[in-house]
């Protein structure tokens, strides 16, 4: 099968097979899903800015006019040994899916054809004719993991030869991940701050990133979602430790919940994935909790929203009837939610 997993994407890209001239790339991370495309495009050897060798095409526009990417692997280069048709935003085009089955077919002699796609699943078309393909290589692109982000952070302190201190470190590693491309910009925002200090320090982190324990009400709540209970008691304190009041807790998690909702409408209504919501998002899922986002979408369906939903409201009433016991409601409120979010994660499984 023409395909990689996720963990053998970086070693494939830095010795690609000349025998793999269409190349899709896809995920939910688009950041990542550019970043290697960008990687592929330069392996080539093309001068990218050329548009007589390589021809940059949105899916859509492929859509519309059937034929076209095909029209276009077939065209003799003029001015170079082969051309690179570099394709954007694809999802599940059919007229898409159709060229490049023409394509796989007979495949080109004179061309390279790089697709950037959304997150496909398993049995889409576009990724089951491209992985179905002798001349073809899949490539997915998943959000960066604890040794991705290790890496990214390592290499950009290398080039601007600079270290970091490991409270600094911590911090900045918890509010990084997600999107690959936004990662590598936070990052590179640091270590340009940075310049001439020789050693990165948690205040420079706070100042560039923010200080990372107020995204804690958050992490709270995704962890409710997630069914992580430890996570979220551990989330929980420590944001009562802070000072935060329980009314605060509780306007947190419904603020949260009723977006999620919103979200869950969307993807129940068929238009779009989690993924594709999630990006569309208004205000913008911040990027560090978009897999945490991601999750709570697939186990949650709108009614068990609205049954946690109902169980904040009741609570938020309670707590403003016995305020002396405001915490200790709100804890059992979201622990509770924590409960039903386990039980719903093991049966997604």
């Amino acid at each position: 099968m023409a395909q990689k997993k996720a963990h053998e994407v970086d070693s494939w890209l830095a010795r690609p097979s000349s025998e793999a001239v269409i190349v899709l790339i896809y995920g939910p991370d688009r950041g990542l899903v550019s970043e290697r495309a960008a990687a592929f495009a330069a392996k080539t050897g093309l001068p990218l800015d050329d548009p007589f060798s390589v021809v940059k095409l949105d899916a859509a526009d492929v859509e519309r006019d059937s034929g076209r990417l095909v029209d276009e692997a077939r065209t003799v280069p003029m001015f170079a040994p082969r051309r690179l048709i570099w394709v954007r935003n694809a999802a599940a085009q059919k007229s898409l899916a159709d060229d490049v089955k023409a394509l796989v077919g007979d495949p080109p002699r004179d061309a390279i054809v790089l697709i950037e796609a959304q997150d496909l699943k398993k049995g889409a078309p576009l990724r089951t004719i491209v992985e179905g393909a002798f001349a073809g290589m899949a490539l997915p692109c998943y959000g960066d993991e604890a040794r991705d982000l290790e890496t990214i952070i390592d290499d950009e302190l290398r080039i601007a030869n600079l270290t970091m201190a490991m409270d600094a470190r911590n911090a900045l590693r918890r509010s990084l991940g997600g999107d690959r491309l936004a990662t590598r910009g936070e990052i590179q925002k640091l270590t340009l701050y940075a310049m001439g200090k020789g050693e990165i320090s948690l205040e420079d982190v706070k100042d560039m990133i923010g200080d990372v324990s107020a995204l804690s009400l958050d992490d709270a709540v995704d962890a409710a979602l997630g069914g992580n209970i430890a996570e979220f008691d551990l989330a929980f304190t420590k944001q009562c430790q802070n000072g935060s009041q329980a009314a605060q807790l509780l306007a947190a998690a419904m603020r949260h919940l009723l977006s999620i909702q919103l979200m869950r409408g969307d993807i129940e209504s068929g238009n779009r994935n989690a993924a594709a919501v999630i990006a569309a998002a208004r205000p913008p899922v911040f990027f560090a909790r978009k897999r945490a986002v991601e999750r709570a979408l697939t186990s949650w369906n709108s009614a068990s929203l609205t049954r946690a939903l109902a169980r904040l409201q009741a609570t938020t009433l309670q707590t403003r009837r016995r305020p002396e016991l405001a915490v200790a409601l709100a804890r059992q409120a979201l622990l509770g939610i924590a409960v039903e979010g386990a039980r719903l994660a093991a049966g997604r499984r």
